[in-house]
């Protein structure tokens, strides 16, 4: 177990005591209620610290409940997501969570828990302004937070704009003697898209190297990391896979729920995203179109998104509308997978690949593509297949294989479970807690 010395905790309850003379907002009973639980939890801690010095006790700062700001897109993408399971899992381990954004992120929606506090960023609409200024606004809502909840951390979820308007509100609260450290998530697409962009580039450089730690999803993406950003190479970046809470995702006995989609038992193949480009969905449709002139097959496809139009007009100009069907966003993803038999993901870039991940807790094989983190997930001949960007023969050909083989489809969904559980949440949340750790050990300003 890490241990850090007392002093270093006492500072940061003596930093909380001496911000007590910050003008506060107007008080309601919803803010001298979060006030109550705020000076108690401090009280607790600092019960907690004097016992610890007058036995002679060595302590692990994670024994102290941390206050941790999570700023993230609330949408169905998978930096969303895992910035959101991550806040949940912290809040049931007894962690304070203030989740900073636009609106409730989606996995939240449903979900209670007295740990847990959403702050809405609101952007005002000016004549003067072409485009809203989101960024203004989430430094100025971040400042807000820290200083009157005393959170201890933020970690913030894709680089751009988060990352930036997390340095911007922490030099504002270093102006009114308040020092709180962020750690940067990169998930994907902020590095490898986006990233890419000149016109952003400097300021993306700028906000990884001013994080206190920065983290990365798979081996892959800090290799392009890297790669895009050579301003960076000394900036240590630590891998932190993401993760699969199988309380949730697990496969389900919902036979009559198959019988429903598959009436005569035939295979259901499954794909998940956002539908964008990079998403190849048409792809997805194309291979389909193969293999249901090999066998009969149904296919389900999860999600919305700007390529949706364009690939039900694939399935109509194919004549395979029939067997295929748009559910859009769902909540129950865990229910469709479930009745699947093969997980087809087919992108040009996937810094890890959750919605694999999730596919495979339910015990479910992949067929992806051989791109970014994927192979560092699905295993060739093991868990599934990989086939190259763009080979629609490929991907009809490794999914027939499993479906006309009773034996290696069995044996897939074995091998793909038990992958899944190498990085079963409660995993890779210690690796959080540890990475907050050491930031918060060596924070000094």
């Amino acid at each position: 177990m890490r241990r850090v010395c007392i002093s270093t905790v006492r500072n940061k309850v003596k930093h909380r005591s001496a911000a007590q003379h910050e003008a506060r907002r107007p008080c309601t009973h919803e803010h001298q209620r979060n006030a109550v639980q705020g000076h108690a939890q401090e009280i607790k801690n600092f019960i907690f610290l004097q016992t610890a010095k007058a036995t002679n006790l060595q302590i692990n700062v994670l024994s102290l409940a941390m206050k941790i700001g999570i700023v993230c897109y609330p949408t169905y993408g998978g930096s969303g997501v895992v910035a959101t399971e991550l806040g949940k899992a912290l809040a049931e381990k007894g962690h304070e969570v203030h989740f900073i954004t636009y609106s409730r992120p989606v996995r939240l929606e449903d979900f209670f828990s007295t740990n847990i506090y959403y702050h809405e960023v609101n952007v005002n609409a000016y004549p003067l302004f072409e485009y809203k200024p989101y960024e203004t606004a989430l430094a100025s809502m971040i400042v807000d937070v820290v200083r009157y909840q005393k959170l201890d951390i933020l970690h913030v979820h894709y680089a751009i704009p988060h990352a930036a308007c997390a340095f911007m509100a922490q030099q504002i609260l270093k102006s009114m003697g308040i020092s709180i450290p962020f750690v940067t998530t990169l998930h994907g697409t902020d590095i490898t898209i986006v990233g890419r962009d000149a016109s952003v580039e400097p300021v993306i450089t700028f906000s990884i190297l001013q994080s206190d730690a920065v983290s990365a999803v798979s081996n892959s993406l800090k290799q392009d990391t890297y790669n895009n950003f050579p301003n960076i190479k000394n900036k240590p970046i630590e891998v932190i896979y993401n993760f699969v809470d199988t309380q949730r995702f697990y496969r389900k006995k919902l036979d009559h729920f198959k019988k429903a989609i598959s009436p005569n038992n035939e295979p259901i193949i499954c794909h998940s995203s956002n539908f964008r480009k990079v998403k190849n969905v048409d792809d997805v449709i194309r291979a389909f179109d193969l293999i249901r002139k090999e066998i009969p097959a149904k296919l389900l496809l999860i999600g919305d998104g700007p390529e949706r139009t364009n690939t039900e007009h694939l399935c109509r100009e194919l004549g395979n509308c029939g067997d295929i069907r748009f559910l859009g966003k769902q909540d129950a993803i865990e229910d469709i997978l479930s009745i699947s038999d093969v997980f087809m993901l087919p992108s040009s870039a996937e810094s890890f690949g959750l919605a694999a991940l999730e596919a495979m807790a339910c015990g479910v094989p992949v067929v992806a593509t051989r791109v970014g983190g994927l192979p560092e997930l699905v295993t060739h001949g093991e868990t599934g297949f990989l086939a190259k960007e763009h080979d629609i023969q490929g991907l009809a050909k490794s999914t027939l294989e499993i479906l006309e083989s009773p034996q290696i489809h069995q044996k897939f969904r074995e091998n793909a479970y038990n992958t899944a559980m190498k990085f079963e949440k409660s995993k890779i949340v210690l690796q959080y807690e540890d990475f907050y750790e050491r930031v918060l050990e060596k924070a000094v300003y």
